[in-house]
């Protein structure tokens, strides 16, 4: 193939993981700006939607986009109840101090691995794919199902941004976000909204995870390399910065779907490391991200 076909095929695939990252940072970045709470967790709840996934589209038969449909609305439920459960039992209890739920949430990392290897099996389990279709472009045939990743992808961050922007709940959010105190003396239930803000975020990993399992296996190790790109999002878009986490989002699957596919996925970590780099020195608080007073 000529340049434009690779050019295009990298973009495409870059595309489609900046669409999945882009849900796995979000939910890490709006737990942190919300209850500044750095999740070490939040890959496993990724892999947790993902190993459900494999579970709930294994009980029906029939056409496999029955069974993708219930893990879709399932698995997110699941984990968010998980998550939840999580936050009243553990990090509430520790009163959301930032050395202890770092430590608490490591702990939560190792125990919903162990769980998934226990009940689930160290296997890579594949998820069929709702439909099969490929869409003609100009050089090539390109899958229909990659597309659709990058629309709901999208769909589900606009949901997003309306809830916490245009509605009672995100003023709620919003208000406990930026004093505490003041939400809870006007009588915000400030212990309710974090629980519901680690179960949203939970829930948005869950999501990506069940999207992307028709394309890359279930498998209970499968949340480290998410965790990472997605706090390499969060520190280059800004901590808590919705904005800053979709533009980082884009760039970093991009960048590393093009320059993995001309040069080497090596060099796409190798660069992607600089960045972070070169931000913490230069901008500490990200791109979109704003300096703490």
């Amino acid at each position: 193939m000529a340049f434009g076909p690779y050019l295009l095929l990298a973009t495409l695939e870059g595309l489609v993981t900046a669409a999945v990252l882009a849900l796995m940072a979000l939910g890490l970045s709006l737990v942190f700006g919300v209850m500044r709470v750095v999740n070490v967790a939040h890959g496993e709840f990724y892999m947790l939607g993902a190993v459900l996934a494999w579970w709930f589209a294994s009980l029906v038969s029939g056409h496999p986009a029955i069974g993708f449909l219930l893990a879709l609305i399932l698995s997110p439920l699941v984990v968010a109840a998980i998550a939840f459960l999580a936050e009243r039992l553990v990090l509430s209890r520790l009163n959301y101090e930032p050395e202890a739920t770092i430590v608490a949430t490591i702990g939560l990392l190792y125990i919903l691995q162990q769980l998934a290897l226990t009940f689930y099996g160290p296997e890579a389990r594949p998820v069929q794919a709702p439909f099969d279709m490929r869409i003609s472009l100009p050089w090539f045939g390109y899958s229909a199902y990659k597309l659709a990743v990058i629309v709901a992808s999208i769909l589900m961050m606009l949901a997003t941004w309306f809830a916490l922007t245009r509605t009672k709940i995100g003023l709620v959010m919003r208000a406990t976000q930026y004093d505490r105190e003041t939400a809870q003396a006007f009588g915000i239930p400030v212990g309710r909204v974090y629980a519901g803000v680690f179960a949203l975020g939970a829930a948005l990993a869950a999501v990506a995870a069940v999207l992307i399992v028709p394309i890359q296996q279930a498998h209970y190790l499968m949340g480290l390399d998410p965790l990472l790109l997605s706090f390499i999002v969060v520190i280059i878009g800004g901590l808590g910065s919705l904005r800053g986490t979709v533009v980082a989002a884009i760039l970093i699957g991009l960048s590393d779907g093009i320059i993995s596919m001309f040069f080497s996925p090596t060099l796409a970590k190798m660069l992607t490391t600089l960045l972070v780099a070169l931000v913490l020195v230069f901008r500490p608080q990200g791109l979109f991200g704003t300096v703490a007073r």
